[in-house]
This record gives C-alpha cells, sequence and structure tokens, in this order.
C-alpha cells in the first residue's frame, strides 16, 4: 500500500539514529556556557585566559552540533526524499516557538546573559531552504562564508550609519542578525559544515579521522594568528585588522569544535570495543544533557535568573556554587530523566508542538 501523499515514506526515509558522539559534544557545550554565564571573575590572569576559553568556542561547537541535528533530522547520509515540504514545515514551527520561548524568558526572567534561543529559531529558518544541499556544497559554502562572515559582523560594529540604524524600530532584527552577541551571519555558516559532516557521516570510519585532521590544522594555524593580530578591545587597530581577526577566531575556534566532535565520537563509537565500553558509561551523563538541550538551557536560565542578588551595588548571579550546581545538577537530571522517562520534557513539547507525533517524515 501506497503511504499518503505528504506525509512521506516511513521505512525507507526516516531520520538517522542519533549518534551519542554529537549529544556529548554538545553536552560539553552546555557545561562550558555554564561556566561562561555564572563563574566568578578570576583571581589570576591565567584562569581568566582559561575562563574566556569558554566564552567563544561553546556557542560555534553548540551551533556546529546544531547542524549535526538538522542533518539527522532530514536523513543523514541518505537525505529523505518524501515528504520534504512537511519536515520544513516543521522545523519551520520549532524555529517561531523557539523565537517566542527566548523573548519570552528576556522579557519576564530578566537573566543577565544573552540568549541564544531566538536567535536559533532564526538561523533554523534561514536554513530550511538549504536543507538537502549535497555534502560538499554545504561544507564548501560553510567553510566559505566562515571566513568572512565574522569579520563582517565585527566590521558592522565600526559602521555609523550601520549602527545609529540599529538604535530603531529593527534593532532586534539587527542584532538577530549581524551586530549582537550571537549572530545569525556567523551561526549559519557553522551550520552548514556540521549538516555537511552529518551527510558524510558523523561516525563514518573514513570521516572522522578527516574532519578531526582539518579541525586540528585549522586551529592550529589560526589561533596562533589571533596573538599576533589585534585584540578586540585595542583602540588603535584598524577596523580591518579587527575584521580578520574576528574571522581567524572564528575559523580557529570551530576547528577546535571539530575535533571536540571527533574525538566523543571516535570515544562512543570508532574506538576499540573496550575502549567504547569504558567511554560510554562514563560520559553518559554528559551525553544525556546534550541529548535534551532545550530542556537543560532552559532550566539554567531559570536557575540564572532566580540567583541574582546585589553586591556593593552590583546586580550579579556569579558564584562557583551556581557554577558547580548547574554542571552536576544538569547533568544528573539529565541523565536520570533520560534513563527512565526518554526524551526530555521540553523536546517533547517542541516535537509534538511541531507535529512530529503525526505523519513524522
Amino acid at each position: 500500500m501506497t503511504a499518503p501523499a505528504g506525509l512521506g515514506a516511513r521505512v525507507r526515509d526516516r531520520p538517522e539514529p542519533r549518534v551519542d558522539g554529537i549529544d556529548a559534544a554538545r553536552g560539553l557545550a552546555l557545561t562550558g556556557m555554564f561556566v561562561a554565564h555564572v563563574a566568578p571573575a578570576a583571581a589570576t590572569p591565567e584562569l581568566a585566559e582559561l575562563i574566556a576559553i569558554a566564552d567563544e568556542r561553546p556557542r560555534l561547537l553548540f551551533a556546529l552540533t546544531a547542524g549535526f541535528g538538522l542533518g539527522f533530522l532530514t536523513g543523514g547520509i541518505r537525505p529523505v526524499t518524501q515528504g520534504r515540504w512537511v519536515l520544513r514545515r516543521q522545523l519551520a514551527v520549532r524555529a517561531v516557538i523557539l523565537i517566542a520561548l527566548g523573548l519570552i524568558i528576556g522579557a519576564t526572567l530578566h537573566p543577565l546573559v544573552f540568549i541564544i534561543l531566538d536567535v536559533y529559531g532564526v538561523a533554523f529558518l534561514i536554513m530550511l531552504p538549504l536543507l538537502f544541499l549535497p555534502a560538499r556544497v554545504a561544507l564548501g559554502l560553510g567553510a566559505a562564508l566562515l571566513a568572512v562572515a565574522p569579520g563582517l559582523a565585527m566590521a558592522a560594529q565600526y559602521a555609523p550609519e550601520l549602527m545609529a540604524a540599529r538604535e530603531g524600530d529593527a534593532r532586534l532584527l539587527f542584532d538577530w542578525l549581524l551586530t549582537g552577541a550571537y549572530p545569525v551571519i556567523v551561526w549559519v555558516p557553522v551550520m552548514l559544515i556540521g549538516l555537511g559532516l552529518a551527510r558524510l557521516g558523523a561516525a563514518d570510519a573514513r570521516a572522522v579521522p578527516r574532519y578531526a585532521l582539518v579541525g586540528a590544522l585549522t586551529a592550529v594555524v589560526m589561533l596562533p594568528l589571533t596573538r599576533l593580530l589585534p585584540a578586540e578591545a585595542d583602540a588603535t587597530a584598524s577596523p580591518a585588522e579587527h575584521a580578520i581577526s574576528a574571522s581567524a577566531l572564528a575559523l580557529g575556534n570551530v576547528g577546535v569544535g571539530l575535533v571536540v566532535v571527533a574525538t566523543m565520537v571516535a570515544l562512543t563509537a570508532r574506538a576499540r570495543p573496550a575502549v567504547t565500553r569504558i567511554a560510554r558509561p562514563v560520559l553518559a551523563p554528559l551525553t544525556a544533557m546534550g541529548a535534551m538541550p532545550l530542556t537543560i538551557y532552559t532550566l539554567h536560565l531559570v536557575a540564572i535568573s532566580a540567583a541574582k542578588r546585589v553586591e556593593d551595588g552590583v546586580v550579579t548571579d556569579d558564584s562557583w556554587a551556581l557554577t558547580v550546581g548547574l554542571i552536576v545538577g544538569g547533568m544528573a537530571f539529565a541523565w536520570l530523566w533520560r534513563r527512565y522517562l526518554g526524551r526530555g520534557p521540553l523536546e517533547r513539547l517542541l516535537r509534538a508542538a511541531s507535529g512530529r507525533g503525526r505523519g513524522e517524515v
């Protein structure tokens, strides 16, 4: 019997199963975000530099794993061929819900951090027409855009006309796309790279060492280069120098992200059986947290909003106790929920609201 038109094939065209290594990498990105958001000011320059690593790399690692997730959702190495319009509609609904959720949390809880949910929703909407690009096209386009997009976003900060326009009614749109803490102009290229790698096979025995090597070489070249370029706070540098530095830093950090993803995938899927038997249970709490990122991220916003206090006339939420509590508590909650109840609670609601429980592609 032929499947009803528009519902897609239920056997041949179905999403690729989850890859634990990708979830573990996403869980590591969440952990880095917790450190960046609530770790107190460091007492030494060395510790301050270590904590600063958690400010940029986790967000790009998060975008990279989101690209992998979109690749899995659309069929992985065998992209779905039927019901693509249904899948795009479901993803569009998810995107709109994420945008609304991010704006509501910002308007009601007022956490002392930049919220990524609404930006992710905008990025998903932009990704809709790009979901079924061939693997090498997605990788090439993502890499090319990543080489210039961070520089363009940085250059926008030095354009008086653009910044003046941002102060008007279109401020939110400008921040989403170009001038905010998480500009979509940077995140979409990173998602394209993740999407392309998912098409090649996130856990493929040949693909994993290749993207690990490319990531390592990119990081080894680009990150030292940023040491030779002016820092973002250097007011004496030209806008062009700042733009080059921003692009080099983003490329280097995405390179680190590729190495992290490859390492996690190797430990959980491609290593010797003796290694995976140890690595999978050890990484299980991190993997569980990465498997329900919407739930964990939203709960962390609630927690840090509740932790706000005034110290020496300044509103803050920083504390090592909260940092450790978010990391340990997030892992424990996610591991227990996933073990006994399966999919995360907000992930279930988002899935149901987008209609993936009915006529799922």
